[in-house]
């Protein structure tokens, strides 16, 4: 019985680290998608539109965040997961049809282009979701304590993974993007998500998982009450401009290297959309190697301490990769089977180290924001998980300034929220005196 059970726990464990990465492959699929949409008829290169699956992605989290924390309460772990996963593949699904979806007389590609932003959107809701169960159900399945934790890791490292192989491996399906490319060049993609959601919705039918306890205390705390806090309201937004630096640096930067104006198309390079693909994705693989450092030094240097470190060494990179666009640089990018050494503006290489520096900042930002809160704690996670909205407002309105002035004028979108984050790590994070005797902390 004892044998069965493991065996059981082990099966689990498996189908939750595959839809980490899933949540990861599902976020980062959007952007290289938009390289392929902003050059149909309607949308005419327009790099903005280009990231609106992005924005739909991360728009469904504004609505989902708090009611998915909710349905936790209401349906169980397993059962959200379960709908989080068929929401998923409904999804993908939306965005396959898109692209099956005919175009109107004239070319006009605006009709299959909403149908895949339905798409998009559903997927958030999805993502929303199985973000809220699967770090409660790894860390129940490991028994909770460094087991639960070290699984934990383990998931991270997976969605980091997939974070790096995304834009990769779309960008290798498309090779050079021209007009003519369809976004049924990447279905090979979306038949992979819509298998694997499939799959583990199947397996997961037949796991019996209980749900891990629901807390430490049974007050009702209203959904704003941790706001009253200043180092939790202002982390809270600090969590909405930590997500936009994050995708909005590599999948702008992938735009721009991609695009027909940049540098690599200029330089004549045949396949302009696989390197910058694969520089995007280094940025992705550099937040695993960050967060793997992160998890041996995160014990010995505090959070209020990387945060202003990392912040501001990722300023400084921002700052010198947008004043270096004529100067070349080998840069050493990850394929998804190895490395391979590719000749890029040093501003990519820049860039793409930026993904060391932000690897460490979600959990620091939440630590600070979180810091003393005792009971509100609860509370205020669902509010970081609506302000995950930033992941698509932040990227959207610096790609309408790259539309209209240019990319390197756009990375002050994500040059100003680090400047945030900065200030709010190094002088506005700490909880007032005696906010123990009022949180219960």
């Amino acid at each position: 019985m004892a044998s069965e059970q493991k065996n059981g726990n082990l099966v689990a464990i498996v189908t939750m680290m595959f839809i980490y990465g899933m949540i990861s492959f599902v976020t980062n699929l959007a952007a290289p998608m938009g390289k392929v949409w902003l050059l149909q008829k309607g949308i005419d290169g327009s790099n903005m539109l280009g990231m609106m699956g992005n924005m739909m992605n991360f728009l469904a989290y504004l609505f989902m965040g708090i009611p998915a924390g909710k349905m936790l309460t209401k349906c169980g772990y397993k059962k959200t997961a379960m709908i989080g996963i068929a929401t998923g593949f409904v999804g993908v699904a939306i965005q396959f049809v898109s692209g099956k979806v005919p175009f109107a007389a004239d070319g006009n590609a605006l009709i299959p282009f909403c149908v895949y932003l339905l798409g998009a959107f559903v997927c958030g809701f999805s993502v929303c979701m199985l973000n809220m169960v699967v770090n409660p159900m790894l860390n129940l399945l490991g028994g909770g304590g460094n087991k639960g934790n070290q699984l934990n890791m383990i998931g991270t490292t997976l969605n980091s993974l997939a974070g790096t192989t995304t834009p990769i491996l779309v960008g290798a399906l498309i090779g050079q993007i021209t007009k003519d490319t369809k976004v049924a060049d990447v279905n090979l993609v979306l038949y992979i998500a819509m298998a694997v959601f499939a799959g583990a919705f199947a397996i997961l039918s037949f796991i019996p998982i209980k749900n891990p306890e629901q807390g430490s205390t049974t007050e009702d705390i209203p959904v704003f009450a941790p706001l009253k806090y200043r180092h939790c309201l202002l982390g809270v937004i600090g969590i909405f401009m930590y997500v936009g630096i994050e995708i909005g640096i590599p999948a702008t930067m992938d735009l721009w290297l991609s695009s027909a104006n940049g540098p690599l198309v200029k330089a004549g390079v045949a396949n302009a959309a696989g390197i910058a693909g694969m520089a995007a994705g280094t940025y992705w693989f550099l937040m695993l190697v960050g967060r793997t450092i992160g998890a041996f030094i995160g014990g010995k240097i505090s959070s209020r301490t990387l945060m202003t470190f990392t912040t501001a060494t990722a300023i400084v990179l921002i700052l010198v990769g947008t004043q270096t666009t004529d100067v070349q640089s080998k840069m050493i990018v990850f394929t998804g089977k190895g490395f391979e050494t590719v000749t890029v503006p040093l501003t990519a290489l820049l860039f793409a180290l930026c993904g060391l520096m932000t690897s460490i900042m979600w959990p620091s930002t939440f630590n600070l924001a979180t810091e003393k809160l005792g009971k509100y704690t609860a509370a205020a996670s669902g509010l970081f998980m609506v302000m995950v909205v930033g992941g698509g407002v932040l990227p959207l309105v610096q790609n309408y300034i790259a539309d209209k002035v240019g990319f390197m004028v756009a990375y002050l979108v994500p040059g100003l929220a680090l400047a945030y984050l900065f200030v709010y790590s190094a002088f506005l994070s700490k909880p007032k005196a005696g906010i123990e005797a009022e949180t219960g902390a």
